[in-house]
């Protein structure tokens, strides 16, 4: 090559520095990025967590919030759905009050040894899950109410069938041949049957027990009428529905999602 010709710029590869100041480079710039994987990371965990925390707090489909209070049974504790005392404003006989006290509580049962064989029949197209029962008394201890919840697998359409199939229900801590006055119910939020039958405390044998509202009419008459132990069957029974209506019932609509 002569000193005339001009010289071609030939491109090569650039050579990598091995100083130390290109290691701290390095390292810096993976630092960088660490952090910038990291942010994604805490920043996809927020998001999720945020998700799965509105998923939780959206309301049920009402037929997804039914299939749910199915296991309120084994979801809640005795005390809400059973509280220890209950009070029934312009609950008794001429609008007065009432106030009972749980005295009784049996645990949790299968339906056979809990309901007598006509339950166990009229329950036969809907299945039975399980049966809670308590029973309460009233403040003069003058009577005693046992109020029961009956769990089934069924859907609405199969629990709508029962209203006014029931039959008289059992008691728990006094005899069939105690009950006084009953009532029987369908929850329409969940698949619950939920009961009342009262008695004496005194122990005293009865006739067959009477439906509720027929001992609560103005011209009713004999002992179960004028104590008002039908008064106290529906309105343990009516207070028991309500508990559970407000457990099985979604969240209501417009709150906050998150």
């Amino acid at each position: 090559m002569s000193a005339s010709t001009p010289q071609t710029a030939v491109l090569t590869e650039p050579v990598a520095e091995s100083g130390p100041g290109r290691r701290g480079a390095g390292r810096h710039v993976a630092v960088v990025v660490c952090a910038v994987l990291g942010v994604g990371l805490l920043g996809g965990a927020g998001v999720s967590g945020w998700a799965e925390q509105r998923d939780a707090h959206r309301p049920l489909a009402a037929g997804a919030a039914y299939r749910k209070a199915g296991s309120l049974w084994r979801e809640t504790p005795v005390d809400s759905l059973f509280p220890p005392v209950l009070h029934g404003a312009d609950a008794g006989p001429g609008g007065a009050d009432r106030t009972w006290t749980r005295v009784a509580l049996a645990p949790d049962s299968d339906c056979g040894p809990a309901l007598a064989a006509d339950w166990r029949a009229a329950l036969a197209a809907t299945g039975c899950t399980r049966v809670l029962r308590a029973t309460y008394t009233d403040a003069t201890r003058s009577s005693l109410v046992t109020v029961g919840m009956v769990f089934t697998p069924a859907d609405a359409a199969g629990m709508e069938a029962l209203r006014g199939r029931l039959p008289a229900p059992p008691g728990y801590g006094f005899a069939d041949s105690q009950r006084a006055a009953w009532t029987a119910s369908v929850v329409p939020q969940a698949p619950v049957v939920v009961y009342a039958v009262s008695a004496f405390t005194d122990g005293r044998t009865l006739d067959a027990p009477r439906p509720a509202e027929d001992t609560m009419r103005k011209d009713a008459t004999g002992a179960v009428a004028r104590a008002g132990l039908g008064h106290e069957a529906k309105a343990v029974a009516d207070r028991t529905q309500r508990t559970l209506r407000t457990l099985a019932a979604p969240p209501a609509p417009g709150g906050d999602p998150r």
